[in-house]
């Protein structure tokens, strides 16, 4: 199970009824909360999301619009009287203004919480399912993106051709690793006979914030979603460049380069209540492109 809810898709001010970025990442072990950006409670609670099976939150960078929201959530999870342990994985310097927020208010945690201070590429978490890793983008300030990928799934066991073949039940795990079937006498059944192939590992790639860059094509390459943000329409390219964003066309491009098989594009300006002009100029160059629209999930 891997599935993306766009809580808020909006940049640095809420506008429109649109909300600072914050997106939550469904997978078949918990919740994953991508940045946190002021109302994520408020569109939390609207969509009826489970916070208590969030277990771990990643901050892009020191932006406002994709943190202001966390402390507010982390304290809700005290008044909550939260039992399980809480992971925030972020810039080293968050770390400081968050203890230095719960000491100033006396807030005494009721759950275990471990920070983890990112600094360096690669893989920052790792379970029985999945991985997530960050990698760097080019803003005005340190920024990352995060990619998530399904661990190979096991082969599924076809059932009347492993009795027919009286395979015991004992060995099917051994079948779901890829492993052939060796019988007393020495012959052999192939896995394929008596297996079928499982859905292939899915990947969704958090790009953050970022001006247009040809870097980033290697590290999402052939993602099977790719959210990239899309901050001004391609009319205003020369100011995107400026405050180290994105336009739409752009990001289209960075999906069309890469080969992912869909994108959708979000962290709009709010100057622009009308988005239909970022839908269009992102479909022109790359057909599988969509608006991030809050309150509804992608599934992967």
């Amino acid at each position: 199970m891997l599935a993306v809810t766009i809580l808020g898709n909006n940049s640095a001010i809420p506008a429109h009824g649109r909300h600072p970025t914050s997106q939550v990442i469904t997978t078949s072990d918990d919740l994953l909360l991508f940045d946190c950006g002021e109302g994520t409670q408020i569109q939390i609670l609207n969509m009826k999301i489970r916070r208590n099976r969030i277990n771990h939150i990643f901050i892009s960078h020191l932006h406002g619009d994709h943190y202001f929201g966390l402390i507010g959530l982390i304290n809700s999870f005290a008044l909550l009287s939260r039992i399980q342990p809480l992971h925030v994985y972020g810039p080293a310097a968050l770390e400081e203004i968050l203890q230095l927020q719960l000491r100033l208010a006396d807030t005494r945690l009721p759950f275990p919480f471990t920070y983890h201070p990112i600094t360096a590429d690669g893989v920052v978490l790792e379970t029985n399912h999945y991985t997530v890793e960050c990698f760097s983008t080019k803003h005005r300030i340190e920024c990352r993106g995060f990619l998530v990928r399904e661990k190979k799934h096991t082969r599924k066991i076809n059932i009347e051709k492993a009795r027919e073949h009286n395979i015991p039940v004992t060995v099917f795990n051994q079948l779901q690793r890829g492993e052939d079937y060796v019988l007393e006498d020495g012959s052999v059944i192939k896995n394929e006979e008596v297996t079928f192939e499982n859905a292939k590992p899915r990947s969704y790639a958090f790009s953050a914030d970022t001006i247009y860059d040809e870097e980033l094509i290697p590290v999402v390459k052939d993602v099977h979603l790719l959210y990239h943000e899309a901050t001004y329409p391609h009319a205003l390219e020369e100011k995107a460049k400026e405050r180290f964003h994105s336009t739409s066309k752009q990001a289209a491009t960075i999906a069309s380069k890469a080969g992912v098989k869909k994108l959708l594009i979000g962290h709009f300006s709010a100057k622009f209540e009308d988005l239909s002009d970022f839908a269009t100029e992102a479909k022109e160059v790359f057909s599988p492109a969509e608006l991030a629209q809050e309150g509804v999930t992608y599934l992967i």
